[in-house]
């Protein structure tokens, strides 16, 4: 998190309003081509094995589990190099001319430092850091619960849980990538403001298309148990009453294969129809396409807002916000949807993206450039 907001933050100040859009782009994207990546080399390195080689004089093992780290830690490494002798201060102005340099005269330096003048726009800050925060807690939320969710309505066991929707999250990450460059195109005719609305559109769209609908209902796992053709011990029978239907189950004592379904402790399952395969592919699409465009949108109009000034302290905040919505979301989604299910769970996560929406076209003339602002440079 620290590393992001300072790369953020090197990069507003050493772009102009006509570039911020497209490197803050190719910024993110290249940050989604290292969340598609990681994995994989992950898996590449599998085949070490888990006991690998082991150096026991410097008490050293490198395994299937240990090189992965390695491997961070060297490109950690090749980073700090890559600082040391490649990266340099770099400070331009909104308008692209460069800050305390000696290449320059002195009376365009006074009018550089003359146009950097002026307040920034708390409000359209703070209006930055909440919508933000909003973007990376669904998000998240989405990512936390696509595994549960999944079992749940689709009777997957964990390992396909897992691989089917590993494969999904790294498709989505590729759809990412094509749409940071589309973004690169579209903002130089629509600006900022109006990516980040659509965006939060789509967005309500993909978690809309999730709510339950229909009358067909998810398999129960203890009636999933009660199909299966191991030889096991019934105790006892427990009737359960729903609106929807009477069914009697057997618990189980002897089945050791994983249970699949719904479980039967969660009481919305007997009342929630089934989400859909179709409904949750075409979900994760819109998801996917909307979270990139609102996530580059809102932190590039937040560069933009702070204007030519040192940025490291406010992107800092930002960056704390997202950290925050990234651990709020999770502790949302196991409460909220393993207590009242997906149907409260979308319903309220639409609202908080309705709210969004709403308070982004209240502050939508807020949320300009600070040199637009001050009638230095027209939008």
């Amino acid at each position: 998190a620290g590393n992001v907001a300072v790369v953020r933050s090197y990069v507003a100040g050493a772009t102009s309003l006509k570039e911020r859009t497209s490197a803050m782009a190719n910024m993110s994207a290249c940050q989604a081509l290292g969340f598609i990546l990681g994995p994989v080399f992950q898996t590449c390195l599998a085949f070490i094995g888990e006991n690998g080689v082991a150096w026991r004089a410097i008490a050293l093992e490198l395994n299937m589990y240990t090189a992965p780290a390695f491997l961070g830690a060297f490109f950690g490494v090749v980073n700090v190099i890559f600082i040391i002798a490649i990266l340099r201060e770099h400070r331009i102005d909104d308008l692209g001319r460069r800050l305390k340099s000696i290449n320059i005269s002195e009376e365009e330096d006074t009018q550089v430092v003359r146009d950097s003048q002026g307040d920034i726009d708390q409000t359209a800050v703070v209006t930055c850091n909440i919508l933000f925060f909003v973007i990376l807690f669904i998000f998240a939320i989405f990512e936390t619960i696509s595994t549960p969710l999944t079992m749940d309505m689709y009777a997957w066991t964990r390992k396909q849980a897992v691989l089917y929707n590993g494969i999904i999250l790294a498709l989505i990450g590729c759809e990412s990538i094509m749409a940071f460059m589309a973004v690169k195109m579209i903002a130089k005719r629509t600006g900022e403001r109006v990516i980040l609305l659509g965006g939060l559109l789509i967005i309500f769209a993909g978690f809309f298309i999730l709510l339950p609908w229909g009358n067909q209902f998810p398999s129960i796992q203890w009636a999933d148990l009660k199909n299966s053709s191991v030889n096991v011990t019934m105790e006892s029978s427990l009737k359960i009453f729903s609106n929807r239907l009477s069914i009697t189950v057997q618990p189980i004592q002897n089945y050791t294969g994983e249970p699949t379904g719904c479980p039967i402790e969660q009481q919305w399952c007997l009342t929630t129809p089934v989400i859909h395969l179709a409904q949750y592919l075409t979900s994760d699409v819109l998801i996917g396409l909307g979270y990139p465009v609102c996530n580059v949108m809102s932190y590039t109009l937040y560069s933009k807002i702070l204007g030519p000034k040192p940025q490291g302290v406010y992107m800092g905040w930002l960056t704390a916000s997202g950290s925050g919505a990234r651990t709020l979301g999770p502790v949302f989604a196991s409460q909220v949807y393993t207590h009242l299910g997906p149907r409260w769970t979308f319903s309220i996560i639409c609202g908080i993206v309705l709210l969004a929406s709403v308070l982004l076209g209240a502050m939508y003339k807020r949320l300009i450039a600070f040199s637009v602002r001050f009638q230095r440079i027209q939008e």
